[in-house]
């Protein structure tokens, strides 16, 4: 029981740290398409050997089987991965995960509207109260960057821009990867959890192998060594190896409260980008932080 919320805790942890290690790279002046590139390639290998170890003495893949995949890892880790670099690029680390973390309010829009699933009472509030937090962390940004008097003119209009433009991109992510989330689970049933991930992912690192190619010249992939580190950390430290501990997670304490215990996730964040960022914490942020949990807290609960 301790071993699994163990690894439960670093998992999430760890899969929270990839956000601090973006803003990192960002400081050397690298633009999303590259550091994505550089994550993708470095951890390509590891995910075509996960998607052959899992498949193992299983079927292989039917035509069918091959398009759905190709779509899955082109909505659910390209596409999305691709969005949240780019909008980490205009916001801090902390408000940039609350809004991937209303990933399951996401999921369970989807299923209302295209699906024909049923909300509760009680899941209305908790998508009430989860939105309320991102839109008091949202405000308090809008508030910091264009509203301030210090700030006001060209720069503070900039600044505006700048917070609604990265929330934008990163909460498109959060639709991206919810909409991966909601048509996988008839195919993750036949083809397994791991073997999907492993394929998906697989698929999703050479889509962003060959979006460098073709939006940049080979001269863009000399970058500083300072980046090729931070790219094989977030490759390793903040992708594979997350998905391994919360796999092992589950195994010993279940999928539920694993995913209770990724509530972590926003908080381990929010540390790392004060400690490591100096990014500002504010009772703002706190708070929206705090509604946030609650919310999908809720949520967890109802269903």
């Amino acid at each position: 029981m301790a071993l699994g919320l163990g690894l439960a805790v670093l998992g999430a942890a760890a899969f929270s740290g990839k956000a601090i290690i973006v803003k990192l790279a960002y400081r050397y002046g690298v633009d999303a398409v590259t550091l994505l590139m550089y994550r993708m390639l470095f951890g390509l290998p590891f995910f075509l050997g996960l998607a052959w170890w899992s498949g193992r003495g299983k079927p292989g893949l039917t035509r069918h089987d091959v398009w759905v995949v190709a779509g899955l890892g082109f909505t659910g880790y390209y596409l999305a991965s691709f969005l949240d670099f780019a909008g980490l690029a205009y916001i801090n680390a902390s408000f940039e995960r609350l809004i991937l973390y209303l990933n399951p309010t996401l999921v369970l829009f989807i299923g209302v509207f295209f699906l024909g699933h049923k909300v509760k009472p009680r899941q209305w509030l908790a998508f009430a109260v989860s939105y309320a937090g991102v839109l008091v962390v949202f405000g308090h940004e809008l508030w910091r960057h264009g509203f301030q008097p210090a700030q006001s003119g060209a720069g503070g209009n900039s600044g505006l821009h700048d917070v609604a433009l990265g929330a934008g991109l990163v909460f498109a992510s959060a639709i991206s990867y919810a909409i991966y989330l909601a048509g996988s689970g008839h195919v993750v049933q036949r083809l397994g959890a791991l073997r999907l991930t492993g394929l998906a992912t697989s698929v999703a690192c050479m889509l962003c192998v060959l979006q460098f190619l073709w939006l940049r010249p080979l001269s863009a992939a000399l970058v500083p060594s300072a980046v090729i580190g931070l790219s094989l950390l977030n490759a390793l430290l903040c992708t594979l190896l997350p998905v391994v501990m919360v796999m092992m997670a589950i195994e010993r304490i279940g999928a539920s409260m694993t995913a209770q215990t990724g509530m972590v996730g926003p908080l381990a964040t929010l540390l790392m980008g004060v400690f490591i960022l100096d990014e500002p914490f504010t009772l703002w942020i706190a708070a929206g932080t705090l509604l946030v949990l609650l919310g999908v807290g809720l949520l967890a609960r109802s269903r």
